[in-house]
């Protein structure tokens, strides 16, 4: 699974650099939190302190708390923010493996963007993810190095700064050790292992296929290890060595097992609402650190569960 420490999400001791610093009591005694509050914060009228609980200016031992008769124990902290906290909505489709200072690595669901298009408005991770880190600080922002499709799931991760995202992506052959994906595809693939090489060209409806022509468009490498596999579909372990639009999409087809619920490549059977790709590990180079990290994924459950009869 996955290696790192997750870092903790931001809570109401974190400080933007123009903020007042926190007023924190400890408590002595039984009591309920607006009595409290009404004590320490003499002079200060009752109105004043429900707002700073309306407002989610004060926590308990580190958590935001609105109820004005919170029952307090002895032993426990209350912090006091002077300044209204900003509450980032709960995470949709994402769940965040790793974060620091340079980095963020997400797990993405199938079925939501990475960033939108031009087209496109509607909630992505990066759209989330910004809002995710400006609990700290409002003028922090992400820089995308990589994309899934929305329908493929995985590890992806995002930089926090701009120098970070060049550094990385110039360097990116180098930089990445592994990448690592799952695909269930349609049929039973008979060559156990093997390479895909072709040149890949874009149609005006931005539709990937590989030319017959060589050096006629960018080049694209896959590797393959089929896994598990029955008459009707096989569980492939893909790694890619060039990391191309839709590369291994394209490449599934080409050799006649596209992936399954892919209909835009070929599939003619969806087992499932997502497509069958998942992006299951990631490995690294930290920009800062030079250490090398790497995250690992569970294979989606609705993959599995096509072997559940006739394994190979």
């Amino acid at each position: 699974m996955k290696k790192g420490n997750k870092a903790p999400r931001p809570h109401i001791g974190a400080l933007n650099r123009n903020q007042t610093p926190p007023k924190q009591f400890k408590v002595t005694e039984k009591s309920e939190l607006l009595l409290f509050l009404l004590d320490k914060l003499s002079p200060q009228g009752r109105n004043s302190i429900k707002s700073l609980l309306a407002h989610g200016q004060v926590a308990v031992d580190d958590r935001v708390e609105k109820l004005y008769n919170h029952p307090l124990k002895a032993g426990q902290v209350v912090t006091v923010r002077k300044d209204r906290t900003t509450i980032a909505p709960p995470l949709a489709g994402i769940k965040i493996l790793y974060e620091d200072d340079a980095l963020i690595v997400i797990n993405k669901d199938a079925g939501l963007l990475s960033i939108a298009t031009d087209k496109e408005t509607e909630l992505t991770a990066y759209r989330q993810l910004t809002a995710h880190v400006r609990i700290t600080n409002p003028n922090n922002r992400i820089f995308v190095l990589h994309r899934l499709d929305r329908d493929t799931s995985g590890v992806m991760m995002f930089a926090k700064s701009e120098n970070i995202q060049q550094k990385m992506q110039d360097n990116w052959k180098d930089v990445v050790k592994e990448r690592t994906y799952v695909a269930l595809v349609e049929g039973l693939v008979k060559k156990t292992q093997g390479t895909i090489t072709s040149w890949l060209k874009e149609t005006s409806t931005l539709k990937m296929y590989s030319s017959l022509t060589p050096n006629d468009g960018l080049h694209a490498v896959t590797h393959y290890k089929v896994l598990r596999a029955n008459r009707n579909y096989s569980l492939v372990e893909i790694q890619l060595e060039t990391g191309r639009k839709n590369q291994i999409r394209v490449h599934m087809q080409d050799i006649g097992h596209p992936i399954a619920s892919d209909k835009k490549y070929g599939s003619k059977t969806k087992p499932f609402s997502r497509l069958g790709l998942h992006a299951r590990v990631l490995a690294f180079e930290h920009p800062i650190t030079g250490k090398v990290m790497r995250y690992e994924t569970d294979v989606p459950k609705q993959f599995m569960s096509q072997f559940k009869e006739d394994p190979k």
